[in-house]
Formats: C-alpha cells, structure tokens, sequence
C-alpha cells in the first residue's frame, strides 16, 4: 500500500499516473542494470593501457551522476537537501572564478606549504630515527600521541597561535601528515633482508653508503605510500581548519558560508573542486611512484 502510493506521487510530480510511473521506473532500473552490466564487463577484459583503462571508471561516473540527477527530479528533492548534478555543473560554470580564488588559498597556500613542511620534516627526522634507534622507542609512542588528537580540537588552537590566514592552514596540514609519513618511512628503511644488509657490511659500506645505495631504494614503496596517504589528508586538513577561522574565501570559508545561506548548490560544486583535486594530487604521485619503483613487484603488469 505504502509503496503504491510513492510510486502514485511520483506519477503526480510528473504528472503521470500510477502505470505511467511504473514504466518510468522500470526503465530507469533497467538502464541501469545495463550500464552496471557493462561496467563488469569491461572490468573483466585484458588490462589495456592508455585511455581504455578509463572506460569502466567513466561509464560507472556517468551511471552515477545519471542515477542522482533522475532520482531528484523524478521525487521533487528541495534544493536545500540535495541539489541535481546539472543545477552543480550550472554553478561550477558562473562561479569559476570565486572557486578559482578559493582553490589557491586552501590548496595553492594552506595545503601544499603544509604538505611539503609536514612530509619534508618527517622525512628527515625519520632518517634521525633510523640512525639513532633510542629515538624509535621513546619518540615513535608520543608521535602516536599527539597523531592521536582530534582535528577539530587543534584547528582552533593553531588558529589562534598563527592567525586567520593561510599559515594557520599549513600548520594543521603539518600535524596531520607529519605522524603517517614519519611511519611509512621508518617502515621502509627497515624493509631490506639481513642477508642485503650483511653484504652491504662486507663490503665495509659505512651507514649513509647503505642508507642511499640498498635501504632508501627499498623503502620507496613505502614512502610513496606515506606522499599518497598524505596528498588526501593535506587538502581534507587545510578546507576542516578553515572552519575554525580564514579570510573571506577558501574553500573551507565558502562551504561553511553557503551553507548558512542554504546555497547547496555551491557547497557541492566546492566538494566537487576538492574531491577532483585531491584525486589528481593523489594520481600525481602515484604516476611518480610507478615510475621511481617499476622494479618493484606491486608495479609489475601495470
């Protein structure tokens, strides 16, 4: 009975009747039965290089912003809960230049400045680490600590210590990177075998000789998997910290701001900057890392 009745108030958004609705839907479902269909089946063919291994991520895309757009429409979604995918391409096009604006303050300043003093330091103290073992047991479990601590907790107080603008942001970004990319690190230069290390001492190579020509080599799967971790967690970092305190843009600032405004349609197109800019951060480093680490056996038939 319920579900004859959403189905007879679908049918009154659109205008249609009970029946009219049904094969809406009905076609709606099987649309998309097929594109999933077609999504497995290109998932399942040999690995291709170049642009064919985009085809199933694309289609899957597509299939999903279709499904939202349809699903709005068809039940009559107030903009304020959910705005459609075309109403966010529509802002996206007459906002460029404030999200422009806002993409250089959070990204340009607060996240990169971060991301590079946060992942820069981490790497140099791991090597300190590595060199000076007492350091791993007494300083590794405060580092544990002090990652421990909530975001929402330090941002303000960063923002207080460095003010309202951008340095702030890298601050917060430094506490959030510095503790997983120390880890990764300190793991990767532990990563060779004792047999590599006792050839290494036959050969009477002293410690900076064996760091740079056996264990920094070896432990770059681990580093790249500490810059990537890191890549997502630099932006996610500096928009949260601009909750707490900013100028008057930024992409943290904007989102925080229309949604006071109840302007969905512009928080969704910030979301949609920011997840496409941290995906592409993200690819960067991981096109880096195939290349810096082909011999490894993670990059092998890719």
């Amino acid at each position: 009975m319920g579900g004859a009745l959403g189905v007879a108030g679908v049918g009154l958004a659109f205008g249609q009747t009970g029946a009219e609705a049904q094969g809406f839907w009905a076609a709606a479902i099987a649309l998309w039965l097929g594109a999933w269909l077609l999504v497995a089946l290109v998932a399942d063919l040999p690995r291709r290089g170049g642009v064919w291994g985009l085809i199933a991520p694309l289609v899957f895309g597509a299939t999903i912003l279709w499904a939202w757009e349809t699903v709005v429409r068809a039940l009559d979604v107030p903009r304020v809960i959910l705005p459609a995918p075309s109403e966010i391409a529509a802002r996206l096009a007459t906002s460029s230049e404030t999200l422009w604006i806002d993409m250089l303050q959070t990204f340009g300043r607060g996240a990169l400045a971060g991301y590079a003093i946060g992942c820069g330091s981490a790497f140099l103290f791991a090597l300190v680490v590595d060199r000076y073992p007492f350091l791993k047991r007494g300083l590794l479990p405060v580092g544990n600590f002090l990652a421990a601590l909530p975001i929402i907790g330090t941002a303000p107080i960063f923002v207080m210590w460095f003010g309202f603008d951008w340095p702030s942001k890298a601050a917060v970004v430094v506490a959030m990177v510095f503790f997983p990319m120390l880890v990764n690190t300190v793991q990767g230069l532990t990563a060779t075998e004792a047999m590599q290390r006792d050839l290494m001492h036959t050969y009477s190579a002293s410690w900076g000789q064996t760091l740079i020509r056996l264990r920094l080599p070896a432990a770059m799967p681990f580093i790249f998997n500490g810059l990537k971790i890191c890549a997502t967690l630099a932006l996610i970092g500096a928009i949260v910290a601009e909750f707490f305190g900013s100028p008057t843009y930024g992409m943290g600032f904007r989102i925080s701001t229309e949604v006071g405004r109840l302007s969905l349609d512009m928080v969704w197109a910030e979301i949609a900057v920011a997840a496409a800019l941290g995906s592409a951060f993200y690819g960067v480093w991981a096109l880096l890392e195939r290349q810096v680490t082909f011999w490894h056996p993670s990059q092998r038939g890719r």
